[in-house]
């Protein structure tokens, strides 16, 4: 089994090497995508050992997963980790993921802050917003999720080879809605996450406000053109 690591990675010079360091131990791989960063992100992702693939300009981190995923699936991997470079993720869940996508045959984990207590550690607005999108993929495409902006995912190759474009940003929605219409097997594990120490959040009271609207506009798209 070969298992390649996706980090996409905007300006996280502070934390990179840390999770790179991290994730090493649990991958024959680790594929950092760096989405234009103005930093030394890059430079410190190669110094922990990361293979780096860089953007010239900031597009976003669903345009930074598409690129680590299309260079995992030319290589070749079994497995692909998704995991944050800014630490909020803990590498030594990589195990636990792998093992249950093995073992269940699943074909996307995620990894969920909302079967434990580690949740309550973020913002009311981040949790009501993760909560609603949650909710709104659980109804529509009849799976139970409790954390869908989960960004801590492990994917089997053919499910990644199944899976439409993801958009630039606000990608997860969109993307575990399609796996569920498609009927592709979602587990979710507990998986305590920290909340962020440096750098910004791409969530946000703007997409707080604006990700409803992206939400039923994914809805719409599935629903009409990725059945099947």
């Amino acid at each position: 089994m070969k298992v390649c690591a996706v980090i996409p990675a905007y300006n996280e010079e502070k934390t990179i090497g840390k999770v790179v360091e991290g994730v090493r131990k649990y991958v024959d791989r680790v594929l950092v995508v760096d989405d234009g960063s103005n930093d030394n992100t890059a430079e410190v992702a190669k110094q922990h050992g990361a293979h780096v693939l860089k953007h010239i300009i900031n597009i976003g981190v669903g345009a930074a997963q598409r690129t680590g995923y299309s260079a995992a699936l030319l290589e070749g991997y079994d497995y692909i980790v998704q995991i944050d470079a800014d630490g909020q993720h803990k590498p030594e869940y990589i195990p636990l993921l792998l093992e249950t996508a093995v073992k269940s045959n699943a074909d996307i984990v995620i990894g969920s802050r909302f079967l434990n207590e580690s949740h309550k550690s973020f913002s009311f607005t981040r949790r009501a917003g993760i909560s609603f999108f949650s909710k709104t993929v659980s109804i529509f495409g009849r799976v139970d999720i409790t954390d869908v902006t989960s960004g801590f995912r492990v994917y089997s190759s053919e499910a990644l080879k199944k899976l439409e474009r993801i958009p630039d940003k606000n990608w997860a929605v969109e993307q575990t809605l399609e796996a569920a219409v498609k009927k592709l097997k979602i587990i979710e594990v507990s998986v305590e996450m920290e909340t962020r120490k440096t750098g910004e959040s791409q969530f946000n009271i703007k997409t707080f406000i604006m990700y409803p609207l992206r939400a039923l506009e994914s809805i719409i798209r599935i629903g009409i053109y990725r059945r099947g």
